[in-house]
């Protein structure tokens, strides 16, 4: 019995690595019947046969999943928003921070194209990375074609010893970004639709590639993401600057919405909540609220 990491799938066959050796695998039909399927970043447990033919015995247990790319055990997700062509929305960004935030993935925020900005808007993008640095997020403001070496190495320490996906707005250049910091990956990519406004890419299935020290998915991501998994008592856990204030309030299981002595509002009035970001928590709130129920 052999473990190891699956590192793609495709065709039936789950490709899994170990001590530098990949073995393609089929699933066994007893996770069919347990509706279990093996996922690109499962640990699992296979056989070798006398064919050199293997099969998968086992799944660990997962710390997170996506559906969407179907992938487990992230370490961290590398958010690509745009500050212009499409517009920076700090509204679609907390939507992206609260989802990983929820699924235990950790957010790196890379904000493109600013070298396409002009004076004021410049300085209006960094007021946004200063915000949620201040928050504690990790920012980086980066135009893909125009990277040092410097910048490129210091994407790379983010990768270190990590499973990534990359995620935001749709036409950023996710995969763009990917083929500037490794030219070997060759990662393909289509233009822009511009009758649609987004991008295209041409990935047809799952795969961790290897980057420095790293593994990251390739793979367009998600560009859309909605709350079906959170509750209003989870939400705001995904926001971290709320999260460690929740205690303070009077009631315990506050929302943090209509209820006194609430201590995230209080630090929203004095400022040290950034405002927009609470007007997201109460949208985001009520979105939930509003979820038809599930049975």
């Amino acid at each position: 019995m052999k473990k190891g990491r699956i590192v793609k799938a495709i065709s039936g066959f789950y490709y899994v690595e170990t001590d530098g050796i990949v073995y393609p695998c089929k699933g066994r039909g007893v996770f069919r019947k347990q509706n279990r399927s093996p996922l690109v970043g499962d640990f699992v447990s296979f056989e070798i046969d006398e064919n050199e033919e293997g099969y998968i015995k086992d799944i660990e247990e997962r710390t997170n999943t996506l559906q969407r790319p179907p992938i487990a055990n992230i370490d961290q997700a590398l958010v690509v928003m745009s500050a212009k062509e499409p517009s920076f929305s700090p509204l679609l960004l907390d939507r992206f921070l609260v989802f990983l935030e929820s699924k235990h993935i950790q957010p790196l925020i890379y904000i493109t194209k600013v070298d396409q900005l002009d004076k004021d808007m410049h300085q209006e993008i960094k007021q946004w990375k200063e915000k949620y640095e201040r928050i504690g997020y990790d920012v980086l403001l980066l135009s893909i074609f125009e990277m040092n070496e410097e910048t490129i190495e210091y994407i790379y320490s983010h990768f270190e010893n990590k499973v990534s996906v990359i995620t935001g707005q749709s036409g950023v250049g996710k995969s763009s970004l990917l083929n500037a910091i490794d030219e070997s990956l060759s990662i393909k990519t289509d233009a822009i639709s511009k009758s649609l406004g987004r991008g295209k890419h041409t990935t047809r299935h799952v795969e961790l590639l290897t980057i420095g020290d790293g593994l990251v998915a390739d793979t367009p991501g998600f560009s859309v993401v909605n709350f079906d998994d959170i509750e209003a008592e989870e939400l705001s856990n995904a926001f971290p600057e709320m999260r460690i204030r929740a205690h303070q309030c009077k009631f315990r299981g506050c929302l943090h919405m209509n209820e006194p002595q609430c201590a995230v509002k209080q630090a929203v009035e004095i400022k040290d909540i950034e405002e927009t970001r609470y007007k997201h928590y109460v949208a985001f709130m009520k979105e939930i609220q509003d979820r038809k129920p599930r049975y």
